[in-house]
């Protein structure tokens, strides 16, 4: 009986993990990619934005 208490909580951990996995494979795409895609770009142009603007302008 060692051997089932052994492998027991490795068992239920791959169970879950696979769940998780599949649960996050089937949210990619559908509906809102194109929503989530257009959030992602404007925040990388604003960060991009703050990056290439001086800190200190020399006027």
């Amino acid at each position: 009986m060692d051997y089932v208490s052994a492998l027991l909580p490795p068992a239920v951990m791959a169970v879950f993990f696979i769940g998780v996995i599949r649960v996050i494979v089937k949210t990619q795409g559908g509906a809102n990619k194109a929503k989530e895609d257009a959030a992602v770009d404007a925040a990388l142009a604003r960060a991009e934005g703050a990056r290439q603007t001086p800190a200190h302008p020399e006027a």
